[in-house]
Protein backbone atom coordinates (compact mmCIF):
# COMPACT_ATOMS: atom_id res chain seq x y z
CA UNK A 1 0.00 0.00 0.00
CA UNK A 2 1.30 3.44 -0.89
CA UNK A 3 1.77 6.25 1.57
CA UNK A 4 -1.18 8.49 2.38
CA UNK A 5 0.75 11.35 3.92
CA UNK A 6 -1.04 13.94 1.78
CA UNK A 7 -4.60 12.88 2.69
CA UNK A 8 -6.45 15.85 4.25
CA UNK A 9 -7.56 15.29 7.81
CA UNK A 10 -11.27 15.37 6.94
CA UNK A 11 -10.99 13.08 3.90
CA UNK A 12 -12.19 9.49 4.39
CA UNK A 13 -10.02 6.56 3.29
CA UNK A 14 -10.57 5.82 -0.40
CA UNK A 15 -9.10 4.15 -3.47
CA UNK A 16 -6.96 7.26 -3.95
CA UNK A 17 -4.85 6.09 -0.99
CA UNK A 18 -3.67 3.16 -3.12
CA UNK A 19 -2.37 5.26 -6.00
CA UNK A 20 1.32 5.96 -6.37
CA UNK A 21 2.68 8.86 -4.32
CA UNK A 22 3.14 10.82 -7.54
CA UNK A 23 -0.50 10.47 -8.62
CA UNK A 24 -2.20 10.90 -5.25
CA UNK A 25 -1.91 14.72 -5.10
CA UNK A 26 -3.50 15.11 -8.55
CA UNK A 27 -6.37 12.80 -7.62
CA UNK A 28 -6.90 14.80 -4.43
CA UNK A 29 -6.69 18.07 -6.37
CA UNK A 30 -9.66 16.81 -8.41
CA UNK A 31 -11.39 15.53 -5.23
CA UNK A 32 -11.56 12.00 -6.62
CA UNK A 33 -11.49 10.90 -2.97
CA UNK A 34 -14.69 12.91 -2.35
CA UNK A 35 -17.26 11.73 -4.91
CA UNK A 36 -20.15 13.79 -3.55
CA UNK A 37 -19.20 16.69 -5.82
CA UNK A 38 -19.45 14.44 -8.87
CA UNK A 39 -22.95 13.39 -7.85
CA UNK A 40 -24.13 16.94 -7.24
CA UNK A 41 -22.84 18.00 -10.67
CA UNK A 42 -24.12 14.96 -12.59
CA UNK A 43 -27.57 14.79 -11.00
CA UNK A 44 -28.90 18.03 -12.58
CA UNK A 45 -27.73 16.79 -16.00
CA UNK A 46 -29.65 13.54 -15.52
CA UNK A 47 -32.68 15.42 -14.19
CA UNK A 48 -32.60 17.58 -17.32
CA UNK A 49 -32.53 14.49 -19.53
CA UNK A 50 -35.46 12.97 -17.67
CA UNK A 51 -37.52 16.15 -17.56
CA UNK A 52 -36.89 16.83 -21.25
CA UNK A 53 -37.97 13.29 -22.07
CA UNK A 54 -41.37 14.07 -20.53
CA UNK A 55 -41.91 16.42 -23.49
CA UNK A 56 -40.88 14.13 -26.34
CA UNK A 57 -40.52 10.62 -24.94
CA UNK A 58 -37.45 8.57 -24.10
CA UNK A 59 -34.97 8.18 -26.94
CA UNK A 60 -32.39 5.40 -27.13
CA UNK A 61 -29.55 7.92 -27.30
CA UNK A 62 -30.54 9.37 -23.92
CA UNK A 63 -28.81 6.45 -22.21
CA UNK A 64 -25.66 7.26 -24.19
CA UNK A 65 -25.89 10.90 -23.17
CA UNK A 66 -26.51 9.91 -19.56
CA UNK A 67 -23.22 8.01 -19.52
CA UNK A 68 -21.42 10.88 -21.23
CA UNK A 69 -22.82 13.36 -18.72
CA UNK A 70 -21.46 11.15 -15.95
CA UNK A 71 -18.00 11.12 -17.53
CA UNK A 72 -18.19 14.84 -18.17
CA UNK A 73 -19.18 15.49 -14.56
CA UNK A 74 -16.14 13.58 -13.32
CA UNK A 75 -13.83 15.58 -15.59
CA UNK A 76 -15.39 19.00 -15.15
CA UNK A 77 -15.89 18.66 -11.42
CA UNK A 78 -12.20 17.78 -11.19
CA UNK A 79 -11.30 20.72 -13.41
CA UNK A 80 -13.46 23.05 -11.33
CA UNK A 81 -11.86 21.91 -8.08
CA UNK A 82 -8.40 22.29 -9.58
CA UNK A 83 -9.18 25.81 -10.81
CA UNK A 84 -10.73 26.73 -7.47
CA UNK A 85 -7.64 25.53 -5.60
CA UNK A 86 -5.34 27.49 -7.90
CA UNK A 87 -7.36 30.64 -7.22
CA UNK A 88 -7.60 29.94 -3.47
CA UNK A 89 -4.15 28.52 -2.74
CA UNK A 90 -3.18 31.40 -0.44
CA UNK A 91 -6.53 31.46 1.36
CA UNK A 92 -6.50 27.69 1.82
CA UNK A 93 -3.32 27.96 3.87
CA UNK A 94 -5.27 29.92 6.48
CA UNK A 95 -8.15 27.46 6.89
CA UNK A 96 -7.56 24.35 8.98
CA UNK A 97 -9.77 22.13 6.81
CA UNK A 98 -8.06 23.12 3.54
CA UNK A 99 -4.45 23.73 4.59
CA UNK A 100 -3.44 20.16 3.67
CA UNK A 101 -4.79 20.31 0.12
CA UNK A 102 -2.13 19.59 -2.52
CA UNK A 103 -1.40 23.19 -3.56
CA UNK A 104 -1.10 24.87 -0.14
CA UNK A 105 0.75 21.79 1.15
CA UNK A 106 3.27 22.03 -1.73
CA UNK A 107 2.49 18.56 -3.13
CA UNK A 108 1.69 20.01 -6.58
CA UNK A 109 3.19 23.08 -8.26
CA UNK A 110 0.93 25.76 -9.71
CA UNK A 111 2.32 25.03 -13.19
CA UNK A 112 1.48 21.33 -12.95
CA UNK A 113 -1.94 22.16 -11.53
CA UNK A 114 -2.69 24.22 -14.66
CA UNK A 115 -1.54 21.37 -16.91
CA UNK A 116 -3.76 18.96 -14.99
CA UNK A 117 -6.64 21.42 -15.31
CA UNK A 118 -6.28 21.58 -19.10
CA UNK A 119 -6.15 17.78 -19.36
CA UNK A 120 -9.47 17.49 -17.53
CA UNK A 121 -11.04 20.25 -19.60
CA UNK A 122 -9.95 18.28 -22.67
CA UNK A 123 -12.09 15.35 -21.55
CA UNK A 124 -15.02 17.69 -21.01
CA UNK A 125 -14.47 19.13 -24.49
CA UNK A 126 -14.80 15.67 -26.03
CA UNK A 127 -18.17 15.26 -24.29
CA UNK A 128 -19.22 18.72 -25.47
CA UNK A 129 -18.53 17.75 -29.09
CA UNK A 130 -21.23 15.05 -28.94
CA UNK A 131 -24.05 17.41 -27.84
CA UNK A 132 -26.79 18.83 -30.08
CA UNK A 133 -26.15 22.40 -31.22
CA UNK A 134 -28.55 24.12 -28.80
CA UNK A 135 -27.09 22.16 -25.87
CA UNK A 136 -23.57 23.06 -27.04
CA UNK A 137 -24.44 26.75 -27.01
CA UNK A 138 -26.04 26.45 -23.58
CA UNK A 139 -22.92 24.72 -22.26
CA UNK A 140 -20.71 27.58 -23.43
CA UNK A 141 -22.61 29.96 -21.15
CA UNK A 142 -21.26 28.05 -18.15
CA UNK A 143 -17.64 29.08 -18.87
CA UNK A 144 -17.84 32.60 -17.34
CA UNK A 145 -19.93 31.21 -14.49
CA UNK A 146 -17.21 28.71 -13.60
CA UNK A 147 -14.42 31.25 -14.12
CA UNK A 148 -15.98 33.76 -11.72
CA UNK A 149 -17.08 31.38 -8.97
CA UNK A 150 -13.86 31.25 -6.84
CA UNK A 151 -13.95 35.03 -6.48
CA UNK A 152 -17.59 35.34 -5.43
CA UNK A 153 -16.86 34.64 -1.77
CA UNK A 154 -14.62 37.70 -1.75
CA UNK A 155 -17.26 40.11 -3.06
CA UNK A 156 -20.71 38.84 -2.02
CA UNK A 157 -22.40 37.21 0.95
CA UNK A 158 -24.20 34.94 -1.53
CA UNK A 159 -21.50 32.82 -3.21
CA UNK A 160 -23.82 29.85 -2.70
CA UNK A 161 -26.30 31.44 -5.13
CA UNK A 162 -23.60 31.71 -7.80
CA UNK A 163 -22.63 28.11 -7.10
CA UNK A 164 -26.27 27.11 -7.47
CA UNK A 165 -26.48 28.63 -10.94
CA UNK A 166 -23.12 27.16 -11.96
CA UNK A 167 -23.51 23.66 -10.53
CA UNK A 168 -27.00 23.20 -11.94
CA UNK A 169 -26.27 24.52 -15.43
CA UNK A 170 -26.22 20.89 -16.52
CA UNK A 171 -30.01 20.83 -16.11
CA UNK A 172 -30.80 23.06 -19.14
CA UNK A 173 -28.01 21.30 -21.06
CA UNK A 174 -29.59 17.92 -20.33
CA UNK A 175 -33.08 19.25 -21.04
CA UNK A 176 -32.10 20.52 -24.48
CA UNK A 177 -30.13 17.36 -25.21
CA UNK A 178 -33.28 15.29 -24.60
CA UNK A 179 -35.25 17.52 -26.98
CA UNK A 180 -37.29 19.36 -24.36
CA UNK A 181 -39.32 22.21 -25.83
CA UNK A 182 -41.13 23.88 -22.93
CA UNK A 183 -40.03 27.06 -21.12
CA UNK A 184 -41.86 27.85 -17.87
CA UNK A 185 -41.67 24.49 -16.12
CA UNK A 186 -37.99 23.79 -16.84
CA UNK A 187 -37.17 27.32 -15.68
CA UNK A 188 -39.01 26.68 -12.40
CA UNK A 189 -37.24 23.33 -12.08
CA UNK A 190 -33.87 25.02 -12.59
CA UNK A 191 -34.66 27.74 -10.04
CA UNK A 192 -35.67 25.02 -7.58
CA UNK A 193 -32.32 23.33 -8.07
CA UNK A 194 -30.53 26.64 -7.51
CA UNK A 195 -32.36 27.05 -4.20
CA UNK A 196 -31.55 23.44 -3.29
CA UNK A 197 -27.85 24.14 -3.80
CA UNK A 198 -27.99 27.30 -1.71
CA UNK A 199 -29.48 25.21 1.08
CA UNK A 200 -27.10 22.27 1.02
CA UNK A 201 -24.00 24.42 0.47
CA UNK A 202 -25.00 26.61 3.40
CA UNK A 203 -24.98 23.41 5.46
CA UNK A 204 -21.53 22.59 4.08
CA UNK A 205 -20.22 26.09 4.84
CA UNK A 206 -21.28 25.77 8.47
CA UNK A 207 -18.07 23.78 8.97
CA UNK A 208 -15.87 26.79 8.19
CA UNK A 209 -17.69 29.76 9.72
CA UNK A 210 -15.00 30.50 12.31
CA UNK A 211 -12.05 30.26 9.91
CA UNK A 212 -13.96 32.16 7.23
CA UNK A 213 -14.65 35.00 9.66
CA UNK A 214 -10.96 35.29 10.51
CA UNK A 215 -9.83 35.63 6.89
CA UNK A 216 -12.80 37.60 5.57
CA UNK A 217 -14.45 34.93 3.42
CA UNK A 218 -18.16 35.54 2.92
CA UNK A 219 -20.87 32.89 2.80
CA UNK A 220 -24.55 32.43 3.48
CA UNK A 221 -23.56 30.40 6.54
CA UNK A 222 -21.89 33.51 8.00
CA UNK A 223 -24.67 35.77 6.75
CA UNK A 224 -27.41 33.71 8.42
CA UNK A 225 -25.33 33.02 11.53
CA UNK A 226 -27.45 31.75 14.42
CA UNK A 227 -30.52 31.88 12.17
CA UNK A 228 -29.11 29.30 9.76
CA UNK A 229 -31.70 26.67 10.65
CA UNK A 230 -34.61 29.00 9.92
CA UNK A 231 -32.95 30.24 6.73
CA UNK A 232 -32.27 26.74 5.41
CA UNK A 233 -35.84 25.74 6.32
CA UNK A 234 -37.17 28.62 4.22
CA UNK A 235 -34.78 27.84 1.35
CA UNK A 236 -35.71 24.16 1.35
CA UNK A 237 -39.38 25.13 1.45
CA UNK A 238 -39.00 27.29 -1.67
CA UNK A 239 -37.01 24.48 -3.29
CA UNK A 240 -39.80 21.98 -2.67
CA UNK A 241 -42.50 24.36 -3.93
CA UNK A 242 -40.67 25.13 -7.19
CA UNK A 243 -39.88 21.49 -7.91
CA UNK A 244 -43.44 20.44 -7.11
CA UNK A 245 -44.85 23.03 -9.51
CA UNK A 246 -42.45 21.95 -12.26
CA UNK A 247 -42.92 18.21 -11.77
CA UNK A 248 -46.71 18.35 -11.48
CA UNK A 249 -47.17 20.58 -14.53
CA UNK A 250 -44.31 19.47 -16.76
CA UNK A 251 -45.52 15.88 -16.83
CA UNK A 252 -48.21 13.58 -15.39
CA UNK A 253 -49.55 15.20 -12.23
CA UNK A 254 -49.78 12.23 -9.85
CA UNK A 255 -46.30 10.79 -10.55
CA UNK A 256 -44.91 14.33 -10.39
CA UNK A 257 -46.50 14.86 -6.98
CA UNK A 258 -45.05 11.56 -5.74
CA UNK A 259 -41.53 12.48 -6.86
CA UNK A 260 -41.83 15.94 -5.32
CA UNK A 261 -43.12 14.44 -2.06
CA UNK A 262 -40.22 11.98 -1.82
CA UNK A 263 -37.74 14.82 -2.34
CA UNK A 264 -39.59 17.03 0.17
CA UNK A 265 -39.55 14.41 2.92
CA UNK A 266 -35.82 13.89 2.44
CA UNK A 267 -35.29 17.62 2.98
CA UNK A 268 -37.52 17.48 6.07
CA UNK A 269 -35.32 14.68 7.42
CA UNK A 270 -32.23 16.81 6.84
CA UNK A 271 -33.76 19.70 8.75
CA UNK A 272 -34.77 17.45 11.64
CA UNK A 273 -31.23 16.09 11.97
CA UNK A 274 -29.72 19.58 11.70
CA UNK A 275 -32.10 20.81 14.39
CA UNK A 276 -31.01 18.02 16.74
CA UNK A 277 -27.27 17.86 16.02
CA UNK A 278 -26.38 21.27 14.63
CA UNK A 279 -23.10 21.84 12.83
CA UNK A 280 -21.79 18.41 13.84
CA UNK A 281 -24.12 16.93 11.23
CA UNK A 282 -23.31 19.48 8.50
CA UNK A 283 -21.03 17.28 6.40
CA UNK A 284 -23.26 14.21 6.74
CA UNK A 285 -26.33 16.17 5.66
CA UNK A 286 -24.50 17.82 2.78
CA UNK A 287 -23.48 14.41 1.44
CA UNK A 288 -27.01 13.05 1.89
CA UNK A 289 -28.19 15.31 -0.92
CA UNK A 290 -26.88 12.72 -3.34
CA UNK A 291 -29.76 10.51 -2.21
CA UNK A 292 -32.24 13.38 -2.45
CA UNK A 293 -31.19 13.99 -6.04
CA UNK A 294 -31.26 10.32 -6.94
CA UNK A 295 -34.88 10.16 -5.74
CA UNK A 296 -35.78 12.77 -8.35
CA UNK A 297 -33.76 11.12 -11.12
CA UNK A 298 -35.27 7.71 -10.38
CA UNK A 299 -38.75 9.20 -10.23
CA UNK A 300 -38.32 10.93 -13.58
CA UNK A 301 -37.03 7.76 -15.25
CA UNK A 302 -39.95 5.71 -13.92
CA UNK A 303 -42.45 8.41 -14.93
CA UNK A 304 -41.09 8.54 -18.48
CA UNK A 305 -41.08 4.73 -18.70
CA UNK A 306 -44.72 4.53 -17.59
CA UNK A 307 -45.87 7.42 -19.76
CA UNK A 308 -44.45 6.51 -23.17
Amino acid sequence: MTATHSRPADAPPSWVDHLSRRLQPYARLSRFDRPIGFWLLALPCWMGLGFGALDVGWQAENLFYGILFGLGAIAMRGAGCTYNDIADKDLDKSVARTATRPLPAGDVSVRNAWLWLFAQVGVGFLVWLTLPLDAKLMALVSIPLVAAYPFMKRITWWPQAWLGITFNWGFPIGYLTAGGNDFLWPVLFFLGLVMWTIGYDTLYARQDVEDDALIGIRSTARLFGDHSFLAITLIYGITSLLLALALMNGGPRIPGAMVAAAFFFHLIWQLAVFKMRGDRAALQLFKSNRDAGLLVVFGLVVTVALTF
